[in-house]
């Protein structure tokens, strides 16, 4: 039916939303978007996060189906039903059109990057004996101690896998611990990166409630019983979306818990860097008996390009991520983890978080007091100890594609709260991210924006 309603558009024009295309056919979201990704496979239609599907613009038959004009229709049927998701995910890394406010993503602003020391850092590496060898297939010895000390307690060198940023250290994470077809636990709402890449290693994602001090304990160990899960992904410091972090006392609860259902714990630790001095320490540094597999990537507080992050994993664990990283992609380029070793080991490195401290709890409160100005009947669900996002209660009569929507044409990005959820949302939700704005004005001018779509839809 889409191919037939394909066939009456013009190239450019808009295909009707997720949600209209449920209502008008009767069919689950699932299909809906199992449709669009087959028509965009087949080059019918280009999809646009957080905007729609467009029908593509008109090719020739031999580009449309390969250089050599090769039917390639067969495919649909070699690959099966099975879909990696990355819808979510590309969002996430796609630029903004000129001339409109990014009030999403999960990246620092250029501006905000330390992008002059780590040239020089990337220099001095240059000049390191064998920066051209391969390195140790676990990673360099120093940033593996590095790694270590920064998690605490008593983990050592040894206890460190170097990896290609934090989403790779989840694909290992979630393919090393959990068998295909079996059920994880994840917080909810929860971090859609994570869903994609559970969902693409062949795992179930079965929701546990938080509050404003995170993860429901209670909750936990409920779903560990009904469930049989052996996995629960969290991000127990600035929790994305929400900015929820949790005590001492609930990360010990947690542990308890996970310890008594056998089960691990995968503690993405994305925001340590964003946090204040009085955060908890990571679960990593409380656990004894091999719990936790925790991931500290060195991307989100320094550059998209700086793919590298340690991976704390001990026992039977530890062997099958670092056998799990040899088979899919061998090391992290040596002359990554050099360039990254020499920076973290500057004054550089501490200058750049005292700065970054800084201007991020300016920003935060600017939207803030934004928020509170032009939109009062958006409820924000708490004000977070640092981090990059805030996470927005919409009234309840209010539809959330729709204002995601109306933002977009008024010139601001915002995301949609349903991404985050691996269950059904409680009711309409944003985010709002401040750290990829130019200055604190655009800041302002985007919340405005937001505001007189709010007013709109």
């Amino acid at each position: 039916m889409l191919r037939e309603e394909i066939g009456r558009l013009r190239p450019g024009d808009r295909l009707l939303s997720s949600r209209e295309l449920v209502r008008l056919h009767g069919v689950s979201p699932v299909t809906v978007s199992r449709a669009i990704g087959r028509l965009a496979a087949e080059g019918r239609v280009v999809t646009r996060p957080g905007s729609g599907a467009y029908v593509a613009p008109a090719v020739t038959p031999a580009v449309a189906s390969g250089d050599d004009g090769a039917d390639m229709s067969w495919q649909t049927v070699a690959l099966g039903d099975r879909v990696v998701d990355d819808s979510a995910v590309a969002s996430l890394l796609a630029p903004p059109p000129e001339g409109v406010v990014p009030l999403t993503g999960g990246y620092l602003n250029p501006a905000l990057r330390p992008s002059r020391a780590l040239s020089a850092a990337a220099s001095r590496a240059l000049r390191r004996p064998d920066v051209w060898a391969m390195p140790p297939q676990a990673g360099l010895p120093e940033l593996r101690r590095w790694f270590a000390q920064e998690v605490g307690g008593d983990v050592t060198p040894s206890d460190v896998l170097v990896v290609s940023g934090g989403q790779a250290a989840l694909t290992h994470a979630f393919r090393a611990l959990a068998a295909p077809n079996t059920p994880i636990l994840v917080e909810t709402p929860t971090y859609p990166g994570a869903r994609a890449a559970a969902r693409a290693a062949g795992l179930r994602a079965t929701a546990v409630p938080m509050d404003r001090d995170g993860v429901r304990p209670d909750l936990l160990a409920e779903a560990f019983a009904v469930t049989g899960a052996r996995v629960f992904f969290c991000q127990p410091t600035l929790h994305n979306p929400t900015g929820a972090t949790l005590s001492l006392e609930r990360r010990e609860q947690v542990l308890a818990i996970a310890r008594a259902a056998g089960a691990f714990v995968i503690e993405d630790d994305y925001a340590r860097y964003f946090a204040s001095p009085s955060t908890p320490p990571p679960m990593a540094a409380l656990d004894v008996h091999g719990t936790v597999v925790h991931i500290n990537s060195l991307t989100k507080p320094l550059s998209p390009s700086m793919r590298v992050a340690g991976v704390v994993a001990r026992g039977p664990a530890a062997h099958r991520l670092r056998a799990n990283q040899l088979v899919e992609s061998f090391f992290v380029a040596r002359l990554l983890q050099e360039t990254a070793l020499e920076f973290v080991s500057s004054p550089a490195w501490r200058r750049h978080l005292a700065t970054l401290e800084t201007e991020l709890t300016l920003r935060r409160n600017t939207v803030v007091a934004a928020l509170s100005a032009r939109m009062p009947e958006a409820e924000l669900h708490l004000v977070p100890r640092g981090g990059l996002h805030l996470w927005l209660r919409l009234p309840a009569d209010r539809d959330e594609d729709a204002l995601v929507e109306a933002a977009r044409r008024a010139g601001v990005l915002v995301g949609p709260g349903r991404v985050h959820y691996p269950a059904e949302p409680p009711g309409p939700r944003i985010r709002i991210t401040h750290s990829a704005p130019v200055h604190t004005a655009e800041l302002v001018e985007g919340v405005r924006r937001l505001a007189t779509a709010l007013n709109g839809s």
